[in-house]
């Protein structure tokens, strides 16, 4: 049977797998992700974080394609459709990290007290692994700004301050997510699945779709 060591143990294996998938993935970008079996089971979290972190590695290098000027609307017309798609599935996947988490913790929860107030985090630990995700792409990335050849000093000098910062930032919120797993374990504070719901990407719910047809 699994306990909280063990949650605790993978999910800094899932956040070290990020860092690594990142660099691993600018060499040979994965079509789509692989791995991601739900359920709240401890073999299940890696495949869904990186699911999670591959939908956000596309979304970053679309991000830079929209922000271009030398290309035609359509080609930023493609991207926002692009964002819109990988956007929706980064949220289904975090979501689906909550409820494997949550899942494997519920039964080792302890007992609430009989009038007792239960406290919940400003976000979930899905989310938290999602902000891991996005601070692993920053750092890579800005490790490439210092590494640049064709700008002055000046300018690797300012990435080599912002990328500690990045890095620095990353180790308090990997520390973080497991403390909040701690009070999960105490009792201080109790877990559950937060959904998005979001409603440009439904038709029955954006009034510029539905109306449209």
């Amino acid at each position: 049977m699994i306990g909280f060591e063990d949650i605790s143990k993978e999910l800094e294996r899932c956040f070290a797998a990020q860092v690594q998938s990142t660099a691993d993935w600018h060499a040979t970008e994965p079509e789509d992700a692989t791995g991601a079996e739900e359920g709240a089971e401890l073999k299940n979290l890696k495949g869904l974080v990186l699911a999670q972190h591959l939908m956000n590695f596309k979304l970053w290098h679309v991000e830079d394609i929209a922000r271009r000027k030398d290309v035609g609307p359509e080609v930023i017309a493609d991207c926002k459709y692009r964002i819109d798609g990988l956007n929706q599935r980064r949220n289904d996947f975090m979501e689906k990290v909550d409820a494997c988490i949550v899942g494997m913790i519920a039964p080792m929860l302890p007992p609430v007290a009989d009038g007792a107030m239960l406290r919940h985090n400003t976000e979930s630990l899905g989310m938290s692994v999602d902000r891991l995700s996005i601070l692993s792409l920053k750092i890579f990335h800005m490790r490439e700004q210092t590494e640049r050849t064709d700008v002055d000093e000046a300018h690797r000098a300012s990435c080599r301050d912002k990328l500690a910062v990045l890095q620095e930032q990353r180790a308090d919120l990997a520390r973080a997510v497991l403390e909040l797993l701690d009070d999960y374990r105490t009792g201080v504070k109790r877990p559950k699945v937060y959904f998005q719901f979001k409603m440009y990407n439904d038709p029955s719910l954006n009034p510029q779709l539905y109306k449209g047809a």
